[in-house]
């Protein structure tokens, strides 16, 4: 292959081999390097990107806002009045705002960038002759792709194979109903909808599997071509962040009528110097407004997503952040995020005998045992034709590297591979497929799998042409289909179905997955596989218990979740005994109860809702019974969390207040129906990730409860001094630095503080809980008032002293930045003791806030050129003891109140809880 041939025109409209001639490629798929020439000439399979916005443009957007608007004004006014030191001091906070929004919105960005390339969609195709998995971006025209329900279409392929396959092509032909696929040409004007040998990027495959050959790749799609879908970056804005940006408007707006009010008063009244007047009126604007608020609050969610992802929790959208916050009840699945989804076969149950499995996970060696314990022989007949059924009725290969052997395909049907080469060729270890383990046989016909009928079917011949019919399934529809059974010396014999049912429950009591295995002999002749050829015609040859075995790491995290008040809830599609038996091992509460699909048929929705709570084991759900559960918990005014990997998922998902999806064996349709993608699937990423929500969470009312008590005690100080007639204990000059140096600095080191201790032993927050409490607004107004009394008292005690005015503003300053910070220090334990060791420990990003802001402030206070520019004086060693000391005595005072709040509210609780 030396040219890239070019795309068909009318792929729908030829023959699949015409196509398949057309690109150059057969059913091996292409090689390496010839993917990689034609990659060169069509480029990665995606559709362009936005362009990202000019650089300038993004930095001056960031001037678009009220509060810059007024200190541009200002800045105008002070130049024009001749106070340059003034204009360049407002100048240096406007700049400074404008740049620390351009740098976190570019960080920001990168990382919303980094998550897409974790979400990006996956293939199954061939190169090399051989089944790989690769990015879908790698595709390029004349791949062969492997397809299957619930995947994401990830190119535009036409079909070669098609078994039972339906698509959803909503999103390009508006039709809601699924679309049935083959393989015959149409015509070449058929309407979009009709042409049935194609697939298209970015449908959703609804059932059954096939194979196609990519047809058009990334802007030459379908959907490139019709929809454009223009990429963008998606804005970090939720709904808690839209409300304080409002709340933070209508604040600014309130500021500056008090402000004019204020300006009007001290002109015509006081009959202060407009220009004196005119600073100090700048200086509580810029004190009182909390412009950096709903910055900070977007960068600690930013903040949130990235320890989320640390933690194998990527956040697709953000208000999620929030949502994990308040989770009361988790719906998890159970195979793969309970358990460790690495099937082992661990039974085999046959007429006459038991027998033990040993191994790890697909490893394909390891030992067949008998009922006592001893090695089984596995040229037994019966072990052979279990082994043939569980080998040749699979789609699944092995594959080993560096961490092990690994199923590529279903867990149960790499387990049975590993089954079968256990029995056939112990000694080898190399075994890795169903043609390496039985040599020779072919594969003439399929039924593939279907949650509908619950079985899979093949139609295999051996290397002398017979043909033999393997079945493997659910033991329920297995068992339906046959008509006897292989007998202990190898005939057959009518079939007893209590007996076997009794085998079930017993093996599925042991937390097994039980699947049947059966099979018939089938003429030479015989071509195509049908239903038919299986009702009431097999002979059930025996029962597999496999084993998925908990993740350690989820028992604990189980344990987590209920020490923290919120319930965990198994909804599964397996065998009522199994789901019980597995509750029980990672620690479900109420294991006695189990409520199977049936069960819930029977229910009206009032019923449901009462039982719902109490009931933690749903087995044999349906998506339906699926969505039933959510909305029912949803009606108690529980906040849900719940998890899918199949397309049948996304309902239930989509319902759900927080959708989280399985990264790994999750369907590309339930990712995209999810807030949250589980990168490990595994159940104690979502404790993780709760612990992560509740941590956001907190870090956010830390920011806005240490801002906004911090930012009235400043615009208070300048009240009081302004409707007295006296001087102000600080200078609008010396306001403007604290806000440039301690709210880019201290507030923005809340965003980074870890977990409090005790944070996963907290219930959940209600889950329509306000943000601004009452007890927020207490603090606020408690705070505020003790920052005006110990700023004026320092400021009194200076004057008092004989201190000029310009060192009583300097230790006005200073006192104000030392309560500041020890402000920083108590709001750092919302729900503990602040005065510990812990606690005064801190953080690195405290420490460096904190040493950063006390370098800036004896700047300001002793370095000769910035005591010019601010108005400051040296201030002398032991008023600089009693600054820090009245800090100290500050912060034992909030301290003494949370601690009293507390105890009061503990001993509240009690009551609560006294019998009555």
């Amino acid at each position: 292959m030396t040219d890239t041939p070019a795309l068909p025109t009318d792929p729908h409209a030829s023959a699949a081999q015409d196509v398949l001639r057309a690109l150059a490629t057969d059913d091996s798929g292409l090689t390496t390097q010839e993917a990689e020439r034609r990659r060169a000439s069509h480029g990665p399979n995606r559709l362009p990107r936005a362009a990202r916005r000019n650089p300038v443009l993004r930095f001056l957007a960031h001037f678009h806002n009220v509060l810059i608007y007024v200190l541009l004004g200002a800045a105008l006014v002070t130049a024009t009045l001749g106070h340059w030191i003034d204009t360049g001091v407002i100048l240096a906070v406007v700049i400074a705002n404008a740049v620390i929004g351009f740098v976190q919105e570019g960080r920001a960005e990168q990382a919303m960038e980094a998550i897409d390339r974790m979400l990006a969609p996956r293939a199954t195709l061939r190169r090399d002759g051989h089944r790989v998995t690769l990015d879908a971006a790698e595709l390029v025209p004349g791949d062969i792709v492997q397809i299957e329900a619930g995947d994401l279409v990830p190119a535009d392929l036409r079909l070669i194979e098609a078994r039972s396959l339906t698509a959803e092509e909503a999103i390009l032909t508006g039709e809601s109903m699924p679309v049935e696929k083959n393989t015959a040409p149409v015509a070449q004007n058929a309407a979009l909808g009709d042409r049935h040998p194609m697939l298209f990027s970015g449908t959703l495959v609804t059932t059954g599997t096939g194979r196609g050959v990519v047809t058009a790749t990334g802007s030459e799609t379908e959907i490139g071509r019709i929809s454009g879908m223009i990429a963008r970056v998606e804005t970090l804005t939720t709904p808690l962040v839209a409300q304080m940006d409002l709340f933070a408007r209508w604040l600014t707006v309130f500021i500056l009528v008090v402000a004019a009010l204020l300006l009007t008063y001290g002109y015509f009244i006081g009959h202060m110097p407009f220009a004196d007047l005119f600073m100090i009126v700048v200086g509580l604007s810029v004190a009182a407004i909390p412009e950096g608020l709903p910055a900070v609050l977007t960068i600690t969610l930013a903040v949130g997503v990235q320890a989320m992802a640390r933690r194998n929790a990527i956040v697709r959208r953000l208000p999620a952040i929030e949502t994990l916050g308040a989770v009361s009840v988790i719906c998890s699945d159970k195979t793969g995020t309970l358990t460790r989804n690495e099937m082992m076969a661990a039974r085999i149950v046959t007429a006459g005998h038991d027998y033990g499995i040993d191994g790890t996970g697909y490893d394909p060696s390891g030992t067949i045992r008998t009922d006592d314990g001893t090695e089984a022989d596995t040229a037994d007949p019966r072990l052979a034709e279990c082994a043939r059924v569980a080998g040749l009725c699979n789609d699944a290969v092995l594959k080993r590297s560096d961490t092990g052997w690994h199923s590529q395909g279903d867990p149960m049907e790499g387990a049975l591979i590993a089954l079968a080469a256990k029995i056939t060729q112990p000694a080898r270890t190399d075994i890795h497929s169903a043609e390496a383990t039985f040599n020779g046989w072919g594969r003439a016909d399929a039924i593939p799998f279907d949650a509908a009928h619950r079985y899979m079917a093949t139609l295999d011949r051996t290397p002398e042409g017979t043909a033999h019919i393997h079945v493997k399934g659910a033991p329920e529809a297995v068992l339906a289909l046959c008509a006897n059974q292989r007998s202990a010396d190898g005939t057959t014999e009518p079939l007893d179905p209590a007996w076997w049912h009794d085998r079930v429950e017993t093996l599925a009591a042991d937390g097994q997955r039980v699947l049947a295995l059966a099979t018939r002999t089938a003429p030479a002749d015989h071509s195509g596989l049908r239903h038919a050829d299986l009702d009431g015609r097999l002979t059930l040859v025996g029962l597999v218990g496999l084993i998925d075995p908990p993740r350690p790491e989820a028992i604990a995290a189980v344990a987590d979740c209920h020490a923290a008040g919120i319930r965990v809830k198994m909804i599964t599609g397996d065998h009522a005994a199994t789901a019980r038996a597995i509750a029980a091992k990672i620690g479900l509460r109420n294991t006695g109860r189990v409520l199977t699909g049936n069960d819930l048929e029977a229910m009206d929705d009032a019923a449901l809702a009462e039982t719902v709570v109490e009931t933690d084991i749903f087995a044999r759900t349906s998506p339906e019974h699926k969505l039933r559960l959510v909305t029912a918990l949803q009606s108690r005014g529980l906040t849900v969390a719940m998890t899918g990997d199949g397309v049948n998922d996304a309902p239930a998902l989509k319902r759900a207040d927080a959708g989280i999806a399985m990264g790994q064996k999750g369907s590309e349709a339930t990712k995209q129906a999810a807030e949250i993608v589980l990168a490990d699937d595994n159940f104690a990423s979502i404790a993780a990730a709760v612990r992560e929500g509740r941590t956001v969470y907190d870090n956010i009312k830390k920011v806005i409860s240490w801002t906004l008590p911090t930012n009235g005690g400043e615009a208070m100080t300048v009240i009081l001094a302004l409707a007295l007639g006296m001087s102000l204990p600080i200078t609008a000059v010396q306001i403007l630095w604290i806000n440039l140096v301690t709210a880019v600095t201290l507030g923005l080191a809340l965003a980074f503080e870890p977990p409090e201790p005790g944070t996963m032993r907290r219930p959940p927050r209600p889950r329509h809980a306000p943000l601004l409490s009452g007890t927020l607004v207490w603090q606020v107004l408690f705070v505020s008032a003790l920052f005006v009394a110990a700023v004026f008292g320092i400021y009194a005690y200076a004057i008092d002293k004989g201190h000029p005015l310009e060192l009583a503003q300097t230790m006005a300053l200073n006192m104000l930045v030392v309560l500041e910070i020890a402000y920083l220090f108590y709001i750092r334990n919302l729900h503990g003791a602040s005065l510990n060791w812990q606690a005064v420990r801190g953080t690195p990003v405290i420490w460096t806030c904190v040493i950063t802001v006390t370098a800036a402030q004896f700047a300001v206070t002793y370095v000769p050129l910035l005591q010019t520019v601010f108005g400051t004086r040296s201030v002398p060693l032991s008023d600089g003891m009693l600054i820090v000391g009245l800090g100290a005595v500050f912060l034992a005072l909030i301290e003494i109140e949370k601690q009293m709040r507390l105890a009061f509210r503990a001993s509240g609780d009690e009551d609560d809880r006294a019998p009555r």
